[in-house]
């Protein structure tokens, strides 16, 4: 392990270990003033959701990207500070802190037995989403990890997300997607991160009026298993709740091959993901390349 992978192990499991215990309006002024300064020194990561936010809102003055890569920066470590006290909250705080509309498209098609997958982008706080799931609705879900660096590292997420209540297999080795079809097709539940394409297989989606590339597991587990398919899109206001919506399901197209009913899919999952993130773009935790202009690293702001 290098220095700077034990550095980072560190931090994150100090966060784990010391921001749960501190006082809640303590922890609130810490993540904004970590936002802050970390908006100030304009490192890459600041310039990349900058540059995205572009994207989402064209029009958009300097000024005004300022403005909202400020308040995305605050938004994301809101994200954190809630993360690594979510494991100290109690079951009613969780319970609490989530106000989700049209919740009956989930209970409905759990109901109905064929299993049902909920597809989120990076918005506001998808962990806090799925303790409210197992906690609210008592559904432990399934769900897929990036293999982060160091190893430690990410066995500190897992172990975190267990601890939540949810099973967590890894983005690599191959075997996710069959498990995952396993739990769908006994009639339960999957969660996928779903607007970041991890794999070389993605497909091809108009984002944003540009082209992008999201993940096709989504659309390929509800075509394999007769699974619904439902997108979230979650989002903060101006209270403690975080808000969100179940949104209507992504059908399978009654005709055509796999591979278009697959781009079909994950396009109608596009779209519904811009709309929640137009609405809320300050929320959508996006600081790496994502369009497929961008994924020459040369273009990669310095």
């Amino acid at each position: 392990m290098s220095t700077a992978e034990r550095l980072t192990d560190a931090l994150y499991g100090l966060g784990w270990g010391t921001v749960k215990r501190l006082p809640e309006p303590v922890a609130v002024r810490l993540g904004r003033t970590v936002a802050d300064l970390a908006w100030k020194q304009r490192g890459k990561g600041v310039e990349r959701l900058e540059a995205n936010y572009a994207r989402v809102v064209p029009d958009a003055t300097e000024e005004r990207l300022g403005q909202l890569s400020r308040a995305g920066m605050r938004s994301y470590l809101r994200y954190w500070m809630e993360s690594f006290r979510l494991p100290a909250w109690s079951a009613e705080r969780v319970k609490s802190s989530f106000d989700p509309k049209d919740v009956h498209y989930l209970t409905d098609g759990l109901a109905a037995g064929n299993g049902v997958i909920l597809a989120l982008p990076h918005l506001a706080n998808w962990d806090l989403a799925g303790a409210w799931v197992t906690t609210k609705l008592q559904t432990p879900f399934t769900t897929v990890a990036e293999r982060l660096k160091p190893e430690t590292l990410y066995d500190r997420f897992v172990a975190y997300r267990e601890g939540l209540g949810m099973e967590v297999l890894p983005h690599s080795g191959g075997s996710a997607f069959g498990t995952l079809a396993r739990r769908l097709r006994a009639g339960g539940l999957v969660c996928l991160v779903a607007d970041r394409d991890l794999s070389a297989s993605g497909v091809e989606v108009d984002f944003f009026g540009e082209r992008a590339r999201m993940p096709a597991g989504p659309a390929l587990l509800a075509q394999q298993t007769g699974a619904l398919l439902l997108p979230v899109t979650l989002w903060y206001d101006d209270s403690p709740v975080m808000r969100g919506r179940v949104h209507p399901p992504i059908d399978v197209p009654e005709s055509g091959t796999r591979a278009e009913k697959t781009s079909a899919m994950t396009q109608g999952l596009a779209d519904t993901f811009a709309s929640g993130i137009a609405d809320h773009p300050e929320d959508w935790h996006m600081l790496q390349r994502l369009w497929l202009a961008d994924l020459d690293p040369a273009k990669e702001p310095s």
